[in-house]
């Protein structure tokens, strides 16, 4: 069964023992996380010595990609964030440890 939310763009469910929990995620907190995100991946970039121009080569992709995650302006792929952790040598649960903007 399909339901619809107004004003809400996605939402994700974790199942934990044998519950499942839906948490609804709107325009604004995406955005939020977004932001939070890529500011959390530009500390870890340069904690690790790495230049945008770096990491985008080291991935293979554009350097305005890395740029757009950063700002929080694209929501990038799985497989991207599990390339970028292991280009940084960090486990990838690094890259989600930050606070949410309000």
């Amino acid at each position: 069964m399909v339901v619809y939310f107004p004003n809400v763009s996605k939402y994700a469910y974790f199942k934990i023992n044998l519950f499942i929990e839906f948490y609804l995620v709107d325009n604004q907190d995406k955005k939020s996380i977004l932001i939070s995100f890529g500011g959390n991946l530009r500390q870890l970039r340069l904690a690790k010595g790495f230049t945008q121009e770096q990491l985008a080569n080291e991935l293979g992709i554009e350097i305005s990609q890395i740029s757009r995650i950063e700002r929080g302006v694209i929501n990038t792929s799985v497989t991207t964030l599990y390339a970028i952790a292991n280009t940084l040598k960090i486990d990838v649960s690094q890259l989600f440890i930050f606070e949410k903007i309000s």
